[in-house]
């Protein structure tokens, strides 16, 4: 299904396509969103009886002729989301705090972008796509469903969040994610709600532009 790797893009030939998922530990270079992460990993560990684990966000990035595009979740940083590739928002935590920034996050799709924690990626690994399916991906992150950060809005089961967003797009793709697991030991909370809500009624593919256009 897939194979791990270096970062990097070199020896692609223009006419493949390549599609690389990167591991972050949740919280690197946020204090506050990395002790939130290890509260809500105790907690859960104990009602669920377990051991605890390492949590992982996630983040794509594809490659193809057309270029090299990122794709991940991330707070709302300013007003200039057009210059991050930012193709879609949503609120945070409550659905009314959407009205202040800090409580926003935005979808990037970002041409020729960066992934600011990738060098810190535990595990980098490479996603089987063909130009295709490559190219789906990054057409259909505008179209990435937008519910409140950190609730279970959608009826999915779990929370929302990045690895929800990365599920989202890579099923809907039609890459098989059965084998696609976060390295050893550690959880990608919100990754089964991304499943499951693709798994619901088909999006209309053909209304995907490529590359997307921007929102903001």
């Amino acid at each position: 299904m897939y194979r791990s790797r270096a970062e990097g893009n070199m020896g692609i030939a223009k006419e493949d396509a390549a599609a690389d998922l990167h591991w972050i530990p949740l919280g690197t270079g946020q204090t506050v969103v990395r002790a939130s992460g290890r509260i809500f990993e105790t907690l859960s560990a104990l009602v669920q009886r377990r051991k605890r684990c390492a949590l992982y966000h996630s983040a794509l990035t594809i490659t193809v002729p057309e270029g090299r595009f990122t794709i991940e979740m991330a707070p709302v940083s300013d007003l200039h989301g057009k210059r991050r590739g930012v193709v879609a928002e949503g609120p945070v935590g409550m659905r009314s705090a959407g009205r202040w920034q800090l409580f926003r996050y935005e979808i990037r799709c970002w041409a020729d972008g960066i992934i600011p924690d990738a060098r810190k990626a535990v595990s980098t690994v490479r996603v089987s796509v063909d130009l295709k399916e490559a190219q789906t991906l990054i057409a259909l992150a505008p179209l990435v469903p937008t519910p409140v950060w950190g609730r279970d809005d959608l009826h999915a089961g779990e929370m929302w969040n990045s690895n929800s967003v990365t599920a989202w797009l890579l099923k809907r793709c039609g890459v098989d994610t059965a084998q696609i697991v976060p390295p050893a030991g550690g959880r990608a909370p919100g990754w089964m709600a991304g499943l499951v809500v693709a798994a619901r009624v088909p999006l209309p593919i053909t209304a995907a532009v490529f590359p997307p256009t921007t929102q903001r």
